[in-house]
C-alpha cells in the first residue's frame, strides 16, 4: 500500500517522499508494525484460545518418561500461536512491500501455505486431544506441494528463471552451476520441506525457536538487502545481483518485529505456543528468502541451530536402528540437555547465543570471496 501510495503521488503531484521509496525505510516501519500489531492482537488472541481449550497436548510419561515431569507445568497453554505472527507480518507486509515483487509472492506464498499446514495439524491435535495431529505422509504432501507450486512459479517466470536457476556456494563469487533448469525445483522442495521440519522440531522450549528465527531473520534482512543492492553487493563484495532481492528485507524485519512480539508472550514461562501454525510457517519462509537470495547453502550456518536439532533427530534414528543404542538421551538435541541437568532458561539462553553466533559467521563468509 506505501509503495503505490508513493507512486501515486509521485505521478500525480510530482512530490517525491523519499522515506516511502527507500526499502530501509519502509523495512524500518515494517518491523516496528509488526511489533506493535502483535502485541495488540496476542492477548485477545491468547484468550480466544484459551476459551475454545486449544492447549498444546503434551506427550505422556510413557512416550518421554522424566521428560514429562519437567514439562508438567506446561500443560493446558495454548498453542497456534503462531496467528498472532502470520497476522502481523502480513499486515506489515501488505502495507510496506511491493506485492507486484515476483520474489515477495513467493516468499509469502510459501510462509502463508505452509503455516496452514501447521494450522491443520494443530487443529487436530487440540481437536483430538492427543500430539499426533495430521499424519506425517499428509504433512509431507502438502509441504511439497507448496513447495512445488512456489518453485515452478520461480522457474516459469521469465523474470526470476535465469537467476533462480544458478547454484552459488560460500567463499566463491561464481556459481558452482550456471544452469540447473528444472533441477531447480526439487532442489527447491528439499530446502523449504527440510528447513519447515528443522525449526518445527526446534520448537520444543519456550522462546527457543522464535529466538533462533530473529537472528536468522536479520541475518538474510542483512543478505537480502545487498544482494538487491548493486552497488554493494556485485560489485563490493562480489555477491550474485537481482532487482527483486532488496524488497525482501522488508520480509524479513517484519518478520524480526512479529518475532520480538511474539516472544514478549513465548517467554518462558510461555504464556502461548506457536505450534506448527508458526513453526513451519517460519521455516519455508526462510527457506524461500534463501533460494530467492541464492543463500541457501549458507542457510546451514545461519541456521546452524536448525540444523543441529534436526541432525540430532536424524542421527538418533539412525544410532538406534544400527547399533540399537540411542546416541543422545533424548532428541531433538535441547531434550538432551535438559535431561543431563540444564534449566529450561540455560537451554534457551545458551542456544539463542549459538544462533546468533551462526548468523554472525554466515555474514562474515561475504567477505571472503
Amino acid at each position: 500500500m506505501i509503495p503505490w501510495l508513493y507512486d501515486y503521488l509521485k505521478e500525480s503531484t510530482g512530490n517525491d517522499i523519499q522515506l516511502l521509496r527507500y526499502i530501509t525505510s519502509r523495512a524500518g516501519m515494517a518491523c516496528v508494525c509488526s511489533f506493535v500489531v502483535s502485541l495488540i492482537v496476542a492477548p485477545p488472541i491468547i484468550r480466544k484460545l484459551i476459551s475454545i481449550k486449544a492447549g498444546q497436548p503434551l506427550r505422556t510419561a510413557e512416550e518421554v518418561n522424566e521428560l514429562a515431569q519437567l514439562h508438567d507445568s506446561k500443560v493446558g497453554t495454548p498453542t497456534m500461536g503462531g496467528a498472532i505472527i502470520v497476522s502481523s507480518v502480513m499486515l506489515s507486509v501488505l502495507l510496506f512491500a511491493r506485492l507486484s515483487n515476483p520474489f515477495v509472492l513467493v516468499v509469502v506464498f510459501v510462509f502463508i501455505g505452509l503455516s496452514f499446514v501447521g494450522f491443520l495439524d494443530d487443529y487436530k491435535k487440540v481437536k483430538e486431544k492427543n500430539s499426533k495431529g495430521i499424519s506425517a505422509k499428509t504433512k509431507l504432501s502438502l509441504q511439497i506441494l507448496v513447495s512445488l507450486v512456489a518453485g515452478l512459479f520461480l522457474y516459469l517466470n521469465k523474470d526470476t528463471s535465469e537467476f533462480i536457476t544458478k547454484l552459488y556456494v560460500p567463499f566463491n563469487k561464481n556459481p558452482i552451476i550456471e544452469d540447473m533448469g528444472i533441477m531447480c525445483i526439487p532442489f527447491f522442495v528439499l530446502i523449504v520441506v527440510g528447513c519447515s521440519n528443522a525449526v518445527n522440531l526446534t520448537d520444543g522450549l519456550d522462546g527457543l525457536a522464535i529466538g533462533c528465527s530473529i537472528s536468522v531473520a536479520l541475518a538474510y534482512a542483512a543478505l537480502c538487502y545487498l544482494v538487491g543492492n548493486q552497488q554493494l553487493g556485485e560489485k563490493y563484495l562480489l555477491i550474485p545481483h537481482s532487482r527483486f532481492a532488496g524488497e525482501l528485507t522488508i520480509v524479513c524485519l517484519a518478520l524480526v518485529g512479529s518475532g520480538l512480539g511474539f516472544l514478549w508472550f513465548n517467554c518462558h514461562p510461555a504464556r502461548v505456543f506457536m505450534g506448527d501454525t508458526g513453526s513451519l510457517g517460519l521455516g519455508g519462509a526462510f527457506a524461500a528468502l534463501a533460494i530467492c537470495s541464492k543463500h541457501e547453502i549458507l542457510l546451514i550456518v545461519i541456521g546452524g541451530v536448525f540444523v543441529m536439532e534436526a541432525t540430532s533427530v536424524i542421527l538418533q534414528v539412525l544410532s538406534f536402528k544400527i547399533r540399537g543404542k540411542r546416541l543422545f538421551r533424548m532428541s531433538p538435541i535441547h531434550h538432551h540437555f535438559e535431561l543431563k541437568g540444564w534449566h529450561e532458561s540455560q537451554v534457551i539462553t545458551r542456544f539463542w547465543i549459538l544462533s546468533l553466533l551462526c548468523a554472525l559467521i554466515g555474514l562474515a563468509t561475504l567477505k571472503l570471496r
